[in-house]
């Protein structure tokens, strides 16, 4: 992970240039050609800004491009909604690349949502910016089994589905990684100088060259709701969608929620999962169902993470 912002706004320019391909935005490819997607003086061109200004911008040059700018490449580039709003950050960062030290408060969940937790009956957890886990209710325990033990550090959905063995619980593993990945790299453009999005991005690009390449590639994307399928121990096969909610206050922890069709199989296997939990919220039957995954945005009473 770079620490230059400049730098993160040049590579995520280019690797989406090199995407596209001249008959993508009505241009003749041409003989000859030898570079994948757009030529810098191509875009430049659609953009309407100058050669040289943009190949600053790729070089990761001291340049300052308006909003009005970056809307232009935006646009010549065919950008989701997700793409404009990263591109806007990056370059947000890029115009003040030595930002004074800032304080960073650890991300807490207040007392009242640990009670939603508790009072949901469907699997719920609150999920940190950076895909750290910090605090689930007994269902969704039991979807993470061994999981939930580990340190609070070492508490996160993408390392997580990046274990050797997440495969096994988890089918469509490899998606829900590419897309969990384009997440973080989102939220780490919002703060790029955050210590924990720092130690988390260097922890996973050295222990897995899925997450280096996928790093890579500079997608973003801001899911809020989606699907997974489980292989679980107890119950088989579990297909669940789920969502996304802010809590109240500054961006950061999201409570994600999951639940099945009613009176549909996977009702009844969800159902049946709740079924081994005890009065005291634990279960009866299993204590290390799922250490590798239990899917994508994946799990006291509710439980709150403590650190270890």
């Amino acid at each position: 992970m770079t620490d230059d912002p400049r730098r993160a706004l040049a590579d995520f320019l280019r690797t989406r240039r090199t995407r596209v391909r001249p008959q993508d935005v009505g241009l003749e490819p041409g003989p000859r050609r030898r570079v994948a997607g757009l030529r810098r003086e191509e875009l430049a061109l659609l953009a309407g800004v100058s050669s040289d200004y943009y190949q600053r911008m790729e070089q990761g040059r001291d340049v300052r491009p308006s909003d009005q700018v970056l809307d232009a490449i935006a646009r010549a580039l065919n950008f989701s909604a997700e793409e404009t709003r990263h591109l806007h950050s990056l370059a947000a960062a890029a115009r003040t690349p030595n930002r004074p030290a800032h304080a960073y408060p650890p991300e807490e969940v207040p007392a009242t949502t640990l009670r939603l937790l508790a009072a949901t009956t469907s699997p719920a957890l609150v999920v940190g910016r950076f895909l750290d886990v910090l605090a689930w209710n007994p269902l969704a325990g039991v979807l993470l089994g061994a999981f939930t033990e580990l340190p609070r550090a070492e508490r996160n959905l993408l390392a997580m589905l990046l274990h050797p063995e997440a495969d096994q619980a988890c089918p469509e593993r490899s998606g829900t990684v590419a897309e969990l990945t384009a997440m973080l790299r989102a939220q780490v453009a919002a703060e790029p100088g955050h210590p924990r999005a720092v130690e988390l991005v260097g922890e996973l690009a050295v222990r897995s060259a899925e997450f280096a390449g996928l790093w890579a590639r500079h997608d973003v994307e801001d899911t809020t709701r989606g699907r997974m399928r489980v292989e679980h121990p107890l119950v088989g096969e579990l297909n669940l969608d789920w969502d996304a909610y802010p809590m109240p206050g500054a961006p950061g922890p999201v409570l994600i929620v999951y639940t099945a069709e009613p009176g549909s199989l996977d009702d009844e296997r969800l159902q049946l999962l709740a079924g081994t939990l005890d009065a005291s919220g634990h279960s009866a039957t299993m204590r290390s169902a799922v250490h590798a995954g239990s899917g994508s945005p994946a799990a006291s009473d509710a439980h709150r993470s403590r650190g270890g």
